[in-house]
């Protein structure tokens, strides 16, 4: 599967505003019967498109209040030290997401914890600590405008059209 055409693209928009739509919603939804449908979810699987289907959680209402944004200096960006800064921190559950950055700083971190002391406690036993941290400057969230996972799609049916 190496291109998408109308009916891939809108069974990913579907399936992004709702996983749990049945097959038979999906396919109504995407114009088409149930059994192509369901043929082409699982290409889009096997594809890699649709990496997996995961339940959507309020953060607040388990108790984490607080989303800060970490950016970690590396003392030295050598590509085993950075691998080793890499693993380690995809073992912290603490730690939602992490890009690899450029400009200053080597990643971006977004954390979550319950309050302010907690996050202050985790940042100086955990991630002071960790392999070849040389600095750690520290933003936090005031509210969140949009925090959707949704990728854009529309760029995907505009190159068909030309």
């Amino acid at each position: 599967m190496n291109t998408l055409d109308k009916y891939d693209v809108a069974i990913l928009q579907e399936l992004q505003a709702d996983a749990r739509l049945t097959n038979a919603e999906l396919a109504q939804r995407v114009g088409l019967s149930a059994a192509p449908c369901w043929r082409r979810v699982r290409a889009l699987e096997e594809a890699g498109f649709i990496k997996g289907y995961r339940a959507e959680i309020d953060r607040h209402k388990i108790g984490l209040g607080v989303l800060a944004f970490v950016r970690l200096d590396a003392d030295r960006s050598t590509g085993n030290l950075t691998r080793a800064m890499e693993e380690a921190i995809r073992q912290i559950p603490e730690v939602v997401a992490c890009h690899y950055i450029s400009g200053t700083g080597t990643f971006e971190l977004q954390v979550v914890a319950r309050d302010l002391d907690s996050f202050s406690q985790f940042a100086r036993d955990v991630l002071l600590n960790l392999p070849n941290v040389k600095d750690m400057h520290t933003s936090f969230s005031l509210g969140e405008v949009k925090a959707s996972g949704a990728l854009p799609l529309a760029h995907l049916t505009a190159l068909k059209s030309r």
